[in-house]
């Protein structure tokens, strides 16, 4: 079957914003499913991808839909095979009208698919047989009513016209009352029941189409008796009109025909010869009175004209026909229907003022004023409704939004036709309101300050600092940020941190009062949306002393190696000052205050220690009897609680003279810790003299190349003893004999209790310093250094010098290696002796 598709295109571009378009297509009937019904896309001006973003859709309302959209390719396909005698009946033309609905922005567009007939139905009598009794008396001329057939094709593809079988006795004789065709059998020769009582034809009904089509129906006629009258009608149409709220029996008209044989051949009786499919259910007619009556409920939106033949016959078989035509008239029985095209359930609270919300489609399948119809609102500030074209309506948005201030609303849209009395409906919208991110975190306080005391645990929670956001979920969820800075040049993070979601901070490290008293930082309150907004504020930790250090004592020092003994000559005085136990506390407040106590003593009733200043002093006159070695031992507490503590040992040598004191401490032993790797120390030994080795002939080149004349200045200088004496500490009285300093060059043999002392400078009071472990003799002269006035050394006396140098150096490297009964000691004494 050849299909032939008409297209029909054309815009119309509406107000609003919104572009509205109508588009008509012409397709046959019965075409397959998956047809192509048109190029949408192309007749629309669309992009394909505009379909696919708008997401497309056809919008039928509430019929059936038959056409489908391929957003992929941009066209309407057959989505079911499509009836057209299902769909219109007789009426023509017909057509689907459907919308496609377009979103982002919203727009729709009117389609409208005329469906085209093709033969595909033949023509059909009601009744397989049609039975005549026809007098023998029937006049020739007469004509016999036949049965008209129904074909639902329309246009050319309808009844066309009929045939009869071959006969000499009747011909046909087709006419047309208004639309309808009609046939009738003429009667073209007399009858004889004598001879024929019984005639049997065929009538056939043929369409226009292409192939034709016909039915048929058998008619059978019996010759009776003399009748030779038939009724005739009154009138050929009776034409009346009724409301479509009618009630049932209601009296529309009444067809009367006359006959005029008498008796039983002169009585008529009145039937529906013919009715339009459905009103034999709504109309009957009186058999004998031909009183025309309604039995159904009629429905002007369904059927709005009926075309009846009603049919006049006696007795004898002779009939005739007329029509009743019947008009319905509208009634406003039908409120408007809402049908939502496309609607938004949420929208953004910054939106701009028009935009649209929801498009509507309202139906009032009245008539006239009975049809139309207007929408309104409630009492809503920020909404209105407008109308877009006949029919189609649009919700948007007059004002400006704040989700903070309502969050949804319930837009009741009601629809009123103008019938009377008006009918009415309404539909209820609910739009919620979907935040913004226009509100930034605000913390509860402008800024915070918070203690801790010192040595704490770190991860431990300092405290809370706390940020609001008027937003809501992900826009007013508050995440806490620690910002970039630094503490003393060390990034802050490595001191505290923030939790970001509680905005609890936390310690990272255990503070320390002594290196850090107070520090501060910003934290950023920063909540999700997309942009983030953020405040900050300022936080200010104070740390809190806790009496965490011991007092550390300063003088006199305590050496792994070395014994440090402070001398007091036998005829010293009660109150002589031996030395000063100097020592400090790093703490503050009254965890710094210290106090010196003597702890233990060889001879307590020889000496005291002051309690606020540590001074040593002798508490009765010093007698030949009192042993050389002293040993006291010093508490120093602090005024902490609990209180901490350290202790000195002061050792103290009673005695006149150096050679005395050495006879009594080098009977000390004291531990040794030898380290046995032999090959590290030879490596270290051998690469020692290499250097010195290269060195030299590196010095000797040089000499050479230069010539020097002047022999190079040699330095003999060993390092001094240096006391150490804090200036908060020192005794700035200037008592006893403190201030003064004495320098002395003591030189022993290894296993010799004798030795020779120099005296730099007389003085009244000497410090031992002895360091058994060492294999060899230093001398400490004091700051002045002598130049060798000789004249230049010539160039193989330097050479032989360096090498007696090396000799030397690795010589005595081996002596400090092997050999562990040696004693390498120096002695320094001052008014308050260190040994370093």
């Amino acid at each position: 079957m050849t299909r032939q598709v008409g297209l029909m295109l054309f815009f119309s571009i509406l107000s609003l914003c919104t572009v509205f378009g109508q588009v008509s297509y012409s397709i046959p009937e019965e075409m397959a499913k998956g047809s192509l019904v048109g190029n949408i896309a192309q007749d629309l001006g669309l992009d394909v991808k505009r379909l696919k973003s708008g997401r497309a859709r056809i919008y039928t309302g509430e019929g059936t839909e038959h056409i489908e959209l391929d957003k992929e390719k941009g066209v309407l396909l057959i989505k079911e095979r499509i009836d057209r005698e299902a769909l219109c009946g007789q009426t023509t033309p017909c057509a689907l009208d459907f919308q496609i609905i377009l979103e982002n922005p919203m727009q729709f567009y009117s389609i409208t698919v005329e469906i085209t007939d093709i033969n595909d139905n033949s023509p059909v009598f009601k009744n397989s047989k049609m039975k005549f009794d026809i007098s023998e008396m029937a006049q020739i001329g007469s004509k016999f009513v036949l049965e008209k057939a129904i074909d639902d094709d329309v246009g050319t593809n309808g009844l066309q016209g009929y045939s009869l079988s071959q006969s000499d006795i009747f011909i046909l004789n087709p006419y047309r009352i208004g639309s309808s065709r009609n046939v009738e059998m003429v009667l073209k020769k007399a009858l004889d029941r004598e001879k024929q009582d019984r005639v049997s034809l065929v009538l056939s009904a043929l369409d226009g189409g292409n192939p034709q089509l016909s039915g048929t129906i058998e008619i059978i006629l019996t010759v009776l008796d003399a009748n030779d009258n038939a009724p005739v009608c009154s009138q050929v149409e009776y034409k009346t009109n009724v409301k479509e709220d009618s009630s049932k029996g209601t009296i529309l008209t009444t067809v009367t025909a006359s006959d005029a044989d008498e008796g039983l051949h002169g009585q008529v009786r009145y039937s529906i010869s013919n009715a339009p499919k459905g009103a034999l259910e709504l109309f009957n007619i009186d058999e004998k009175s031909g009183m025309f009556t309604l039995v159904g409920e009629l429905d002007y939106e369904k059927f709005r004209h009926f075309e009846i033949d009603v049919q006049a016959s006696d007795e004898g078989g002779n009939a005739d026909v007329c029509k009743v035509l019947i008009e319905v008239l509208d009634t406003n029985d039908n409120p408007p229907a809402i049908n939502i095209m496309s609607a938004s359930s949420t929208v953004a609270e910054d939106v701009k003022p028009g935009t649209v919300l929801t498009m509507m489609n309202v139906q009032d399948p009245d008539s006239n004023e009975n049809g139309k119809v207007r929408c309104f609102l409630d009492d809503y500030d920020h909404f209105k409704i407008m109308s877009t074209s006949n029919n189609f309506f649009t919700l948007m948005t007059d004002s400006d939004l704040d989700r903070e201030t309502k969050s949804a609303y319930n837009i009741t849209v009601t629809c009123s036709d103008e019938g009377l009395p008006s009918l009415s409906n309404s539909v209820t919208l609910t739009l919620q309101i979907s935040d913004v991110n226009d509100n930034a975190p605000v913390f509860e306080r402008s800024s915070y300050e918070a203690y801790i005391v010192e040595n704490n645990t770190p991860g431990l929670s300092i405290f809370t600092v706390k940020a609001t956001d008027a937003d809501w979920n992900q826009n007013a969820r508050v995440s806490y940020i620690l910002e970039d800075s630094s503490v003393n040049g060390v990034p802050v993070s490595s001191y505290v941190s923030v939790s970001a979601d509680s905005g609890v901070i936390h310690a990272v490290r255990s503070f320390d009062y002594e290196q850090i008293k107070d520090f501060h930082f910003r934290v950023k309150a920063q909540d999700g949306g997309s942009p983030p907004l953020s405040s900050n504020v300022t936080v200010k930790i104070m740390i809190q002393d806790q009496n965490d250090n011991p007092p550390q004592v300063l003088y006199p020092v305590q050496t792994g190696g070395s014994l440090v003994a402070e001398m007091v000559p036998r005829s010293a005085d009660v109150g002589y000052l031996v030395t000063k136990v100097v020592a400090v506390d790093v703490d503050s407040g009254q965890n710094a205050w210290l106090s010196y106590k003597l702890q233990k003593a060889t001879d307590r009733a020889l000496f005291e220690v002051g309690l606020q200043n540590g001074e040593i002093r002798t508490i009765r006159q010093v007698t030949d009897k009192d042993a050389v070695k002293q040993r006291l031992t010093v508490i120093v507490e602090d005024n902490g609680q609990p209180s901490r503590s350290a202790t000195v040992i002061v050792n103290v040598a009673v005695a006149d003279s150096f050679p005395e004191v050495l006879s009594e401490f080098t009977e000390l032993t004291h531990d040794k810790e030898y380290n046995d790797n032999l090959t590290f120390y030879l490596v270290l030994a051998l690469a020692v003299v290499s250097f010195l080795f290269i060195t030299c002939l590196v010095v000797i080149i040089s000499v050479k190349i230069y010539r020097w004349r002047q022999s190079r200045i040699l330095y003999h200088s060993n390092l001094p003893v240096i006391p150490y004496y804090p200036p908060r500490y020192s005794d700035t009285l200037g008592t006893g004999t403190l201030p003064h300093v004495y320098n002395y060059e003591v030189c022993r043999t290894t296993d010799s209790r004798k030795s020779d002392c120099k005296f730099g400078r007389a003085g009244s009071q000497n410090v031992l310093i002895m360091d058994p472990s060492s294999t060899g003799t230093m001398q400490r002269i004091q700051s002045e250094k002598s130049i060798l006035d000789e004249p230049d050394f010539p160039l193989e006396v330097s050479l032989s010098n360096t090498f007696c140098l090396c000799y030397f150096l690795c010589i005595h490297l081996f002596k400090c290696l092997f050999y562990q009964d040696s004693t390498f000691s120096t002695f320094s004494t001052t008014g308050h002796g260190h040994v370093f």
